[in-house]
Formats: C-alpha cells, structure tokens, sequence
C-alpha cells in the first residue's frame, strides 16, 4: 500500500545538497518544494525530474517539485531547508522576509562562517529573521557528500538546536534506513566543526597537488582538528564534538574524497593554478575560501594559534607560493603536542 504523502517541506536553493536532501524527505513521503531562482532549472525538475548540472544521471522522486516563485513555494508550509551558500545566506532570507507570514522552523545546511561580522550561519539568520517569524533554527551538518546520498549510500548526520525537542523533529522528518541521523545540543561545536573543516581540506588538496604522500596528509588532517577543536572550544562549543560526525567525521570524508570542491580547489593550487583561475574551474562556490578569511579573523580576536589557517590564509590572498607555505610549517618551532588544547581547556575552566 502507498504511503500517504506528508505535509510540504520547501528547500531553498537546488545545488546537490538541497537536490540530494530533497530527495531523502520525498523517500520519506513528503512533498518537498525545490526553489531555484533559475527558470530553466526549474523547468528540467518539473519537465525531466532531473538535475543535471549538479547531479548527472539521477532520477529525482516525483514529489519533488521545483518552484521559481518563492511566494509559491512557501505558502502553507512550516519547514525549510535553506541550502545556499554562505555569501547568500542574508539574500535569501530578506526575500523570505518579504513574502513569509507564518513562523518558520529553519533547517540550514550550509557550512561557513560569515567574514568581517565572523557570525555563525544560525546567528545570521537570527539577525536577519524577525522573532515573529522565526519558531526555531536547526543546524544539519556531518560527512555527507551529495553524490552519494543522491545514490542512497549509507550517510550519517548530526542536527543541532539549542531547543533540543526541535532537533528531534527535524530528526524524524529526514531519518531513515539509508539516512541516519543523531542529535546534538552543541550547536557552536557543530556549527565550527562543519565550516573550518573545509579550511584543512583546502589544504590537504594543496599538499597532494604537490605530490606529498599520506604522511603528510594525516599530518595535516590531525594538526587541522587541533586547530578546529581549540578554536571551537575558546568559543564556548564541547571540545568533545569535535571528535564525532561533524568534527573528525566531516573532515576524513573533506580531505579524501573526490567529491569534495574544496579538496579539489587545493589540489589545482597544489598544481601552480592561482585563486581565480581555480574558482572558474571549479564552477561551484568552495565555502572554504571564504571561510579561511573568517577562521583567520576569528583566531586573531580570541588569541588563538591557527598555523595551517594563517599559512592557507597567506596563500591565498597574500600570493605565498604554496610550497613555501608547507615549507614554513615543516619549520615551526618544537611544542607538545597536547599543550595548546589543554591550554585552552584550563582558560575555559577558568572562566566557567
């Protein structure tokens, strides 16, 4: 027997991972509003049930409908998904503003830290959503290439909300046999550990573009937690996070997979490309760029050592060549290799 169809979920933004999400909520009955601000792309969903340019050769569920109106695709509904990139974010939610009445529970997948302003995306979208509007935000994040939950690969996630029944809500509306998903009440140590592991992907791209081996890349992957971890623990997120999905977990699939734009954005750097031409290759935003500003920032304002961030920093807006760059961090000064952790763990200790 047919599973009755459920109450519409909208999705905002139809790059993979809004495409690949909707098609975790329509496997689970739910009738999901795909907008797009492209016409043409929403006529392919509709026409062809595909999505070519972001998901070549899948075949999109029927209850996944694109919208080019964003009135349209809001009318009636108390679930979104915003999945659009970072520099987007405060674009799309003033144009939800204008034509959104009822309150809204706000999912966001994005991963990124806003540069200048160095606000989290769930703060951002406090800022920008009246009270009145807003009944929750929830954060889904962890190690979930699109391509493969397009394909119904087995992915875990984590949710996040500082209103813990919510993120169990959120958790039922996407769970299921191919799409696990946990919970977790540190919404700033999953907010810091899906953004700034794009930052030592980039990196890791950039070593293997230079023909280092795995020693160098478990190097940097290791060293990079260190660095995400006391960041993310000087800002008040459960240094313990960092050792689940969206810490460890989001940063082995970053830094070794195929799929992931930011690998693939460093390994042609690695390769002698400049910053420009890498992201008219790549077509797709690479959140880490952007993000590697902010992360820079952000260890300046709370003191905190970030030797991979400032060396990716450096090459990429202040043209360090990036052998030079590794070479430098092959020569930084002997410490512990717990000291800086710890370090901040007595800090915080001390202000709690």
């Amino acid at each position: 027997m047919k599973e009755e169809t459920k109450a519409p979920i909208t999705v905002i933004g139809a790059g993979s991972w809004g495409t690949a999400l909707s098609i975790v909520l329509a496997d689970n009955a739910y009738e999901v509003r795909l907008w797009s601000h492209n016409e043409d792309q929403v006529k392919e969903i509709n026409e062809l049930h595909t999505n070519k340019k972001y998901l070549p050769e899948i075949m999109l569920p029927e209850l996944i409908v694109g919208f080019a109106s964003l009135s349209d695709a809001l009318m009636g509904v108390e679930n979104i998904v915003l999945a659009v990139p970072t520099k987007a974010i405060r674009e799309v939610l003033g144009k939800i503003r204008a034509v959104q009445k009822a309150p809204l529970i706000i999912t966001h997948v994005s991963k990124g830290i806003e540069p200048n302003t160095l606000l989290r995306i769930s703060e951002i979208i406090k800022q920008e959503m009246p009270k009145e509007m807003l009944k929750d935000i929830v954060v889904l994040s962890g190690p979930s290439h699109a391509e493969e939950v397009s394909l119904r690969h087995p992915t875990t996630v984590t949710v996040s909300s500082e209103n813990m029944q919510t993120a169990e809500y959120v958790q039922d509306l996407f769970i299921n046999q191919n799409f696990r998903v946990y919970t977790n009440s540190d919404i700033i140590g999953v907010e810091i550990g899906g953004a700034l592991k794009n930052i030592i992907a980039l990196a890791a791209g950039i070593t293997d573009g230079l023909g280092y081996g795995d020693n160098a890349k478990a190097a940097l992957m290791t060293r990079g937690l260190a660095e995400i971890a006391r960041l993310g623990t000087k800002m008040g997120a459960n240094p313990l996070t960092f050792s689940g999905l969206t810490g460890i977990g989001d940063l082995i699939v970053t830094c070794t997979s195929v799929h992931s734009r930011n690998w693939k954005a460093g390994n042609l750097l690695g390769k002698g490309k400049t910053l420009d031409e890498v992201l008219e290759n790549m077509g797709m935003v690479v959140e880490g760029v952007r993000t590697t500003k902010a992360a820079f920032q952000l260890a300046q304002k709370y003191n905190v050592q970030m030797p991979i961030t400032s060396a990716l920093y450096n090459v990429l807006f202040n043209g360090k060549n990036a052998k030079d760059a590794v070479d430098v961090l092959m020569a930084r000064g002997r410490t512990h290799e717990m000291e800086d952790l710890v370090n901040v763990l007595e800090e915080k200790s001390l202000e709690d």
